[in-house]
């Protein structure tokens, strides 16, 4: 390990790269899963509130909605049909600014309720497309009420880390990763759903590679209304199957295999114990979610990589370290990967300090897995210059995350 600055630590890994290993285990929770929904909704009012903020204030004001829950429903279905019996009830919690003092000692108050649930509904309704949001889910939100100095948030400082926290990061993404995160997204595309209308929202895909052999499990909510018989589910799933075999054919040369909804009951001819829904997402009988249980900030669970617990989902842009440290080491790490020559693999892993500014975390450590016979000492210099660069630039990414550009689950 060679000291390079107060912070930025660069060291050479002595191990194979992920896509050497025999073993690989890769997951992806999709758009309607019910974790997913639980990201989804933290991010989108945390999104709305700093909106507001902004549009009043002129900056962020504190808050951290990392703690949304979402507590499944009861619903009935069969082929051709189905109804929910009792809604989910969504759950929005933290900590919020509801008011703030002005100069003149007045107090202004913050509408936050209408705020947080106007964004949560406002995602469903474009998200989940057979979701009643009026009819199917709760929303209801339990906060902590906070308060700003006007005088003191207007001061222009790098912001100080409000947590000890460590975001993790690495580059590049093996094949199984790959796949796994397009074959999600390949399902909830606008393009595959106006094709087969059958395939609902709740998606989830775990890779499992064996030395060059990849197998798949593919579990995709299938619409109770869009298919009237057994025959009609299988070609359903058929279907799926061959589109993702597709799709991997053109990622990867190894030999891969896909299983969907491979806890289904193909004799049961009335459609009780298969897996399908009337909403799209089986949060709609019994399946729960919470922040942070889902995808990292690179879409994945990657649990054979070095990754942070954190979920970045909820909190804010500005000084929670939770989030911006885990957009900022995939940034890190992905830049390195691209313009350092003679990597094969590259880990970052960045530890703020409470209190401290966020342009100065504890560490800013740096793994490289360097191609044989490279010139190690060259790797170093390079590394360093990108990662003082990005570390310089940490501010922005709160623009970065506002504008939707970076990936948070």
């Amino acid at each position: 390990m060679r000291l390079l600055s107060a912070t930025i630590l660069v060291e050479k890994l002595d191990q194979p790269p992920m896509e050497s290993r025999e073993v690989e285990l890769v997951e992806r929770k999709g758009l309607g899963h019910p974790d997913y929904i639980a990201d989804a909704i933290a991010e989108a009012v945390s999104r709305e509130l700093c909106k507001w903020y902004i549009e009043h204030f002129g900056r962020i004001l504190h808050h951290n909605v990392d703690k949304v829950l979402v507590v499944g429903g009861q619903a009935w279905r069969v082929f051709g049909k189905g109804e929910v019996l009792h809604p989910i009830s969504i759950i929005v919690s933290g900590r919020v600014t509801t008011e703030v003092r002005h100069p003149d000692g007045s107090v202004e108050m913050i509408p936050v309720g209408g705020i947080i649930l106007s964004a949560a509904k406002k995602w469903l309704r474009e998200n989940i497309r057979y979701l009643d949001v009026e009819r199917h889910v709760i929303v209801d939100y339990k906060i902590g009420k906070g308060s700003a100095e006007l005088a003191r948030l207007v001061e222009t400082k790098v912001p100080l880390a409000n947590d000890t926290s460590l975001g993790a990061g690495f580059a590049p993404l093996t094949e199984t990763e790959k796949l796994v995160f397009e074959t999600e997204r390949l399902l909830n595309s606008p393009d595959f759903k106006r094709k087969y209308e059958f395939v609902g929202e709740d998606v989830k895909v775990m890779g499992l590679r064996i030395k060059d052999k990849i197998k798949l499990t593919v579990a995709t909510a299938i619409l109770a209304e869009k298919v009237a018989s057994l025959d009609e589910y299988k070609y359903a799933k058929d279907v799926i199957k061959e589109e993702v075999l597709n799709l991997a054919s053109k990622v990867t040369e190894k030999e891969v295999a896909v299983f969907v909804n491979t806890a289904d009951d193909m004799t049961d001819i009335i459609g009780e114990r298969v897996y399908l829904v009337v909403t799209g997402t089986s949060a709609e009988h019994g399946d729960d979610g919470a922040t942070g249980r889902g995808n990292r900030a690179n879409g994945l669970i990657t649990p054979l990589r070095p990754m942070s617990l954190e979920a970045t989902a909820g909190k804010n842009p500005v000084s929670h370290v939770g989030k911006v440290y885990n957009v900022l080491a995939f940034k890190i790490a992905s830049r390195i990967y691209e313009e350092v020559n003679n990597i094969r693999e590259v880990y970052v892993a960045i530890l703020s300090q409470i209190g401290k500014p966020i342009d100065q975390p504890q560490v800013l450590n740096v793994s490289i897995v360097p191609l044989e016979g490279a010139k190690f000492n060259t790797i170093v210099y390079e590394v360093q210059e990108i990662a003082k660069d990005e570390l310089s630039k940490v501010c922005e990414l709160t623009d970065y995350i506002l504008r939707g550009e970076a990936l948070l689950f």
